[in-house]
C-alpha cells in the first residue's frame, strides 16, 4: 500500500467521533462514540469464543437491527472476516453463500434458521447474540488489534448475481476503511451530519452509509422501510440530513409529498446503482431546493465507489458520472490499453487502493478477466478492474457512461446503449421507468424491447410518437411493454434477468 494513502484497521471507525457525541440510533434508542465502541468490543469477544480461528467467516441474514450494524467492525476487531447477507434473499440463495464462503457461523433468527433446516453452518439466534451484547455483567471486551494487516480480508460481499450464482467479492480493510474516509470527504460529512440508511447493508452502497458517516464522526439511523412513505416521515423524525438511494427508489420518492420538516435538514442526496435522469433531478430538485447538493456517483463492487460528479455541474450535466473519487484512480482505455481521445468510447479501467482483493473461491478463475494489470498510462500501478462497462470522456474531463458490453444490444449492424434508449423514454415525461433489453431476431440480429411504467395515463402512442422523434431509426424499439411495477433484485436495481426471462 503507497504511503499517501492513510490507511488504518478497519474498526478504528469506531473512534472517529467524540465519546459522547451520537453515533447509532436504533428504535429511539441513541449509542453514543463510547457506546459503540463498547458494544462493538463485547460483541467482538463473542465473537471470538464461537470462533477460534482467525479469519473464520461469519454470516449475518438479518434486518437492520443493532447487531447488523455493529458486526462489520466487531468481526474485524475479533480477526474474523464479515459475510453479511441481504434480508430479503430466500433459503437457496443463502445456502450458496454460506456453502460458497465456507461460513463457521451464521447470525440469524429463529424463522430464518429453520428455513435452512440441513445446512451444516452453525447457526446463533440474533436475540440471543443480542442478549449477550445488553448483559452489563462484566465480560472480557476484544482489545484493538495492534499493527494489523490493513491488507488482511476483512469482508466478502456477495454480488446481485445477475448473470450465474452470485460471486463473494473480498474486501480488505483498506479497501472498507479508505473508502469511508473518501466519501467522507467528498460529500463533506461533519460530525452533526445525521444520515438516514435505507439502502441494504449487504450492498457495498449500503454498508458504507453506515462507514463514511462513522468516518465523519456524525450519526447513522437505519431504517427498514415498507414504503417510500416511511422513508419521508423518518427524515422528518431523525432531521435527517443525507439520504442515498438508487434510481428506482428515488422514482417513488418524487411520486410523494415531502413537508417542509422533511426537507429542511437535508444537506445532500446522493445517487448510485444507475444513472439520474435530467427530469428525475428536475424532480429532486423542485422537492428539495437549491440547498440541498445531489450527488450522482458510479461504481462496482469489485472497486467499491469509482466516480462524483461534484453537486455543483449535476444541472448542467444531469448525465454525467463525474471524476474520480479521492484514493482512485479511473481511465477509459481501448482495447489494447491505450488512453482513449476525447469523446472516444472506451472500456472504464479503475486503480488504486479501493481495488478488491478479487474474487472468493475461485477455482473457475473468473476474475482473470476481470482483475488484470494496470494499464501502461495509469499512475496507480498494480492490480486493476477491468469493469467491461463503456463510458467516453468530455474536453473537460467528466465521464459519461454508455453501459456495460456485454449488454450493449447489437441490431442492425449497429450497437445500441439500452442506457440511452431508457433515457429517451423517460425523458418523455410519460414513463416513470423503462427498461430496454435485446431479444433474439434473425433479421436484426437482435430486436429492441422497451419495458416501461406509466407515471400517469398509458400514452403508448404518444410515446411511440416520441421515440420517433428523439432517437434515430436503428434505436426505435420494435415493441413497448407496459408494466404496473418492474421487478427489483435484493439491492432495490432493477431486476433485468427477469425481464429477459419474459423474452
Amino acid at each position: 500500500m503507497p504511503n499517501e494513502f492513510p490507511a488504518f484497521p478497519l474498526d478504528q471507525l469506531a473512534l472517529k467521533g467524540k465519546a459522547d457525541a451520537p453515533a447509532l440510533k436504533i428504535r429511539d434508542r441513541v449509542y453514543s462514540y463510547e457506546e459503540l465502541n463498547l458494544r462493538i468490543g463485547r460483541l467482538a469477544a463473542w465473537l471470538a469464543q464461537q470462533c477460534d480461528q482467525k479469519g473464520a467467516r461469519v454470516a449475518s441474514w438479518m434486518a437492520k437491527t443493532e447487531l447488523a450494524c455493529l458486526l462489520p467492525l466487531a468481526t474485524v476487531r475479533a480477526g474474523l472476516v464479515h459475510v453479511p447477507c441481504n434480508p430479503l434473499l430466500k433459503a437457496p440463495q443463502i445456502t450458496h453463500i454460506l456453502d460458497d464462503s465456507g461460513a463457521a457461523l451464521l447470525i440469524t433468527n429463529g424463522a430464518r434458521a429453520q428455513s435452512l433446516a440441513g445446512n451444516e453452518t452453525s447457526i446463533a439466534d440474533e436475540a440471543l447474540v443480542q442478549a449477550v451484547l445488553d448483559d452489563n455483567a462484566i465480560m472480557p471486551l476484544a482489545p484493538l488489534p495492534e499493527n494489523s494487516d490493513t491488507n488482511a480480508l476483512a469482508a466478502i460481499l456477495y454480488t446481485s448475481g445477475s448473470t450465474g450464482k452470485p460471486k463473494g467479492v473480498m474486501l480488505s480493510h483498506a479497501n472498507l476503511a479508505l473508502g469511508a474516509i473518501s466519501v467522507a470527504q467528498y460529500l463533506r460529512l461533519k460530525p452533526d451530519d445525521v444520515t438516514l440508511a435505507v439502502l441494504p447493508l449487504s450492498f457495498d452502497y449500503g454498508q458504507n452509509q453506515l462507514l463514511s458517516i462513522w468516518a465523519a464522526g456524525g450519526c447513522v439511523v437505519p431504517l427498514d422501510y415498507l414504503t417510500p412513505k416511511d422513508v419521508i416521515k423518518a427524515c422528518a423524525k431523525h432531521q435527517i440530513t443525507t439520504l442515498a438511494a438508487v434510481p428506482p427508489l428515488w422514482v417513488q420518492l418524487v411520486e410523494h409529498e415531502w413537508p417542509t420538516e422533511a426537507t429542511k435538514y437535508m444537506r445532500r442526496l446522493t445517487n448510485s446503482g444507475g444513472a439520474l435522469t435530467p427530469s428525475l433531478v428536475k424532480q429532486l430538485r423542485s422537492i428539495f431546493g437549491s440547498k440541498t447538493d445531489i450527488y450522482a456517483m458510479y461504481g462496482i463492487t469489485e472497486a467499491f465507489r469509482s466516480t462524483f460528479l461534484d453537486p455543483a455541474l449535476i444541472d448542467s450535466h444531469p448525465t454525467s458520472m463525474g471524476k474520480a473519487i479521492p484514493f482512485a484512480e479511473i481511465n477509459i482505455v481501448r482495447a489494447d490499453g491505450s488512453l482513449t481521445a476525447d469523446g472516444e468510447h472506451g472500456e472504464v479501467v479503475h486503480s488504486g487502493p479501493l481495488v478488491s482483493l478479487g474474487y472468493w473461491n475461485d477455482s473457475a478463475n473468473r476474475g482473470a478477466e476481470r482483475f488484470r494489470s494496470a494499464p501502461p498510462l495509469a499512475k496507480m500501478q498494480g492490480r486493476s478492474v477491468w469493469s467491461g462497462d463503456v463510458a467516453w470522456r468530455d474536453a473537460s474531463g467528466l465521464l459519461y457512461f454508455v453501459g456495460r458490453d456485454d449488454a450493449m444490444i447489437k441490431t442492425s449492424g449497429n450497437r445500441v446503449s439500452p442506457t440511452e434508449v431508457e433515457e429517451a423514454a423517460v425523458e418523455s415525461g410519460l414513463v416513470s421507468e423503462a427498461c430496454a433489453l435485446g431479444r433474439k431476431d434473425e433479421r436484426l440480429g437482435a430486436a429492441i424491447v422497451l419495458f416501461v411504467r406509466a407515471s400517469g395515463n398509458q400514452a403508448k402512442a404518444e410515446l411511440s410518437q416520441y421515440l420517433k422523434s428523439a432517437l434515430p431509426n436503428f434505436m426505435q424499439p420494435t415493441e413497448i411493454i407496459w408494466l404496473e411495477q418492474f421487478p427489483k433484485n435484493a439491492n432495490g436495481k432493477l431486476d433485468r434477468t427477469a425481464l429477459m426471462a419474459r423474452l
